[in-house]
């Protein structure tokens, strides 16, 4: 069974035991995140497709750890004029995250949540 969510302004397809790296979230490390805004599950033959997101839906998360990117370096650089020159580094921050269970409503091999 596989779901999809929105976290940080982006879709990702997720299934038990995935281990993401997404935008930091605002917890600690060890933590558990209930994500809600789950816009699809499917996987099996019953396959929900919310509009927008499927009501009761939920998927829980377990953050390990909170880490720095790859650098992504912007460098500018005009022609003709030799003084114009730039360079500009920016590395995010990304929460590695473990996919916990895939709860919703009429779903068969529901997981209880603990």
């Amino acid at each position: 069974m596989y779901a999809i969510i929105r976290t940080g302004g982006k879709q990702y397809r997720v299934e038990k035991d995935d281990v993401l790296y997404i935008e930091k979230l605002t917890v600690d490390q060890g933590e558990t995140v209930r994500i809600d805004d789950v816009l699809m599950i499917g996987g099996n033959e019953n396959t929900k497709i919310g509009t927008p997101l499927v009501d009761g839906a939920h998927v829980s998360l377990r953050v390990f750890e909170h880490v720095k990117d790859r650098k992504v370096i912007n460098f500018v650089r005009r022609r003709r004029k030799s003084s114009s020159k730039r360079t500009k580094g920016h590395r995010q921050w990304l929460s590695v995250v473990k996919v916990e269970g895939i709860y919703g409503p009429d779903i068969e091999n529901n997981e209880t949540e603990k």
